[in-house]
């Protein structure tokens, strides 16, 4: 028998303010867990907790954190374990995106896409096995990207951040495996209906336009149809197709599963 009970978990998810991150915030919720809702931005951090608690009845808290302070990392697990006994499930899913050409790259950007997609998602992990090795046990979740299996024109931060990722996550699962932590990565496809795509000054629609990464591409409608050609199943992903995944990853269905990279891209990756 499949076992998906996530009743009275305790998750931690990064990123967790707008977008994939809420949505993966309000699924967990959903499913039974009390979530703590972590991202720089507190004033969004703590309206989507109270939003999610108010829907699903479960306790649920906004926490200001940036993941690439190790100091407000620390504390992050170090409260979260204060005020609920445990961490059994975190999702790393705080990241940035910034797009250009590899010949004009500002070093500064790039840097910081580094910084937070990777040194942040080190820094995560580090404290959240700290805290499962001591407890007999966790799963830890890496949102990543189909970009960490292949490369990306005109976006080499971003993939190089998603590749390092799935390393570190199979060096982690490895590691942790004998204290019972399981450490996995899902690499969703194109949210193209998500913000990080259609925000009408930052969305990756409108820099890959600017960055060329499409080539013919007048407008960003031909750049959201050269996507979805991609696609053997002719759409984009979801935030229900990646938080079907985090829900079985995050439980006991998976129990056997650690160090996979799983791709939820309707086919358009399939490693």
């Amino acid at each position: 028998m499949i076992n998906v009970d996530l009743k009275d978990r305790i998750a931690i998810v990064t990123g967790g303010a707008q977008g994939l991150g809420q949505a993966i915030c309000e699924r967990l919720a959903r499913e039974g867990c009390h979530v703590v809702v972590v991202d720089v931005n507190e004033q969004g951090a703590q309206a989507t907790a109270t939003e999610i608690a108010k829907a699903t009845g479960r306790r649920v808290v906004g926490r200001k954190v940036d993941v690439t302070q190790e100091a407000r990392v620390q504390a992050l697990f170090d409260d979260t374990v204060k005020d609920f006994g445990r961490v059994d499930i975190v999702v790393a899913n705080a990241a940035i995106l910034i797009a250009g050409p590899i010949a004009e790259a500002d070093a500064e950007k790039w840097r910081a896409v580094m910084n937070v997609n990777l040194f942040g998602y080190f820094l995560t992990t580090k404290h959240a096995c700290r805290v499962m090795q001591k407890q007999g046990g966790g799963s830890i979740i890496n949102i990543n990207s189909k970009s960490g299996k292949k490369g990306s024109a005109a976006n080499s931060a971003y993939a190089a951040s998603k590749f390092g990722g799935i390393g570190h996550t199979q060096s982690v699962a490895l590691e942790m495996a004998r204290h019972n932590v399981r450490c996995n990565a899902i690499c969703p496809g194109n949210l193209l209906e998500s913000p990080l795509w259609t925000h009408p000054e930052k969305g990756l629609f409108v820099q890959y336009l600017r960055a060329g990464k499409v080539p013919g591409a007048k407008n960003i409608e031909d750049v959201r149809q050269n996507y979805v050609n991609q696609v053997p199943m002719r759409r984009g992903c979801s935030y229900e197709d990646v938080c079907n995944a985090v829900v079985f990853l995050a439980s006991d269905a998976s129990a056997y599963i650690t160090g996979i990279a799983l791709s939820v891209t309707g086919g358009q990756e399939m490693n």
